[in-house]
C-alpha cells in the first residue's frame, strides 16, 4: 500500500505560503508589511468555533459583537499607513488586537483604544503572552483619540464614521497619515487616506470597504 499524501491543510508552512499568496494577490506588496503579517499568527486572535477559518481571507466574529477584519484589508490599510520604524501610532478600535500586533512589528510604539473593556483586557493578555512589549491598550472612547499621547505620526481607525473625527485629525502630526473607513451606512463605505500638510489635509479614496460603525462612549461590558 502506498503512503497517503501529506495533508497540506494542516501543514503550517503550506498554510503560511497560501496566506501570503492571498495577500499579494489582493495588492499587499510591501515587503515590511508582508513580513509583519507572516510573523503575527492570526490564529492566535481567533477563538472558538471560527478558529479553523483563521487563515481564510474573510472577517470573523469576535467578542462584544465585533469582528476581526479580513487579512487582505488589514494588509492594505497597513500598507497605506506607510509606518516607519520610529513612528508612534494610534489605533482606534483594538478589537481582537490583530491589527495592533502587526503595527507593533513596524512602529516604535503603538497605542490602541477600544470602547469595550473586555476586548482591551483580552488583547492585553494576548500581547503579554506573545511578548509584544511596545503596545499599550486603553479602554477609551476612541472618537476622541488619546490626547495625552498626541501628536501621532500615524493613526488608523478600524470602525466607520460619517467623516474623519475632528479630534483625531487634530492629533495627527504635520506630515502624518491617517487611514480610516468613512460612510453614512454599513453598506456604503470608502477607505480613505488622510495626509496632514502644513496648510490642511489631503484626502485620497482607496477602495470600498465594510466596517462596524464607530460608536461614541464606553460600552457597559
Amino acid at each position: 500500500m502506498s503512503p497517503s499524501a501529506p495533508d497540506h491543510e494542516d501543514d503550517p508552512a503550506e498554510r503560511k505560503m497560501r496566506f501570503l499568496f492571498t495577500l499579494r494577490s489582493h495588492g499587499v506588496t510591501d515587503g515590511r508589511v508582508l513580513t509583519a503579517m507572516e510573523r503575527i499568527d492570526r490564529g492566535r486572535f481567533v477563538t472558538g468555533i471560527f478558529s479553523a477559518r483563521a487563515y481564510e481571507d474573510m472577517p470573523l466574529p469576535i467578542s462584544c459583537g465585533q469582528t476581526i477584519s479580513q487579512p487582505s484589508v488589514v494588509g492594505l490599510m497597513t500598507q497605506a499607513l506607510n509606518v516607519q520604524p520610529r513612528d508612534v501610532v494610534l489605533e482606534v478600535g483594538t478589537g481582537s488586537g490583530y491589527q495592533a500586533a502587526i503595527l507593533g512589528q513596524l512602529a516604535r510604539r503603538v497605542y490602541t483604544v477600544d470602547r469595550h473593556r473586555r476586548l482591551v483586557r483580552e488583547a492585553v493578555e494576548l500581547f503579554t503572552t506573545l511578548g509584544l512589549t511596545n503596545i499599550t491598550a486603553v479602554a477609551r472612547d476612541g472618537s476622541f483619540g488619546l490626547p495625552e499621547q498626541a501628536p501621532f505620526d500615524r493613526i488608523i481607525v478600524t470602525a466607520a464614521a460619517e467623516d474623519p473625527p475632528s479630534p483625531l485629525l487634530q492629533q495627527l502630526k504635520p506630515g502624518g497619515i491617517m487611514v480610516l473607513p468613512v460612510g453614512q451606512s454599513d453598506t456604503v463605505q470608502s477607505l480613505i487616506k488622510v495626509t496632514r500638510t502644513e496648510t490642511g489635509f489631503d484626502y485620497d479614496e482607496l477602495r470600498p470597504v465594510r466596517f462596524v460603525p464607530l460608536v461614541e462612549g464606553l460600552a457597559s461590558d
